[in-house]
C-alpha cells in the first residue's frame, strides 16, 4: 500500500438529530453507508433520522476497524468518545443517558 492510497475501512459515529443519541458502526464505503442510514435502510437507525456524521477513523485492515468499533461500544470506549467530542456533543445537544 502506498502513501497515496486511501485507507479502505472506517469506523464512524453518527449523531441522531431526533433522539440526540449516538450510533457507532464501521464500513468500507462511508459515503454509501451514510446514505443508507439517512435513507432508512438500517433498522438500527431508521427511526432515528436525520443522522449526522460527527466522527470517523480510517484503517488499512478490516479487523482493526472492527476491533475499534467493538471497543467504542464498551463503557470505556463510550467515555473516550464523549471526552474527545465534548464540545461537539454539547453544541449538538447530546442527551446523556441516565
Amino acid at each position: 500500500m502506498t502513501a497515496s492510497m486511501p485507507l479502505p475501512f472506517c469506523v464512524y459515529i453518527l449523531f441522531s438529530e431526533k433522539d440526540k443519541q449516538l450510533y457507532t458502526g464501521y464500513t468500507s464505503n462511508l459515503e454509501k453507508r451514510l446514505k443508507q442510514h439517512n435513507d432508512g435502510m438500517n433498522t438500527s437507525t431508521a427511526n432515528r433520522r436525520p443522522l449526522r456524521l460527527v466522527f470517523c477513523e480510517f484503517y488499512c485492515f478490516e479487523i482493526d476497524a472492527r476491533n475499534r468499533e467493538t471497543y467504542l461500544k464498551t463503557t470505556m470506549g463510550k467515555r473516550a468518545i464523549k471526552f474527545m467530542l465534548a464540545s461537539t456533543l454539547d453544541t449538538l445537544g447530546y442527551r446523556r443517558k441516565q
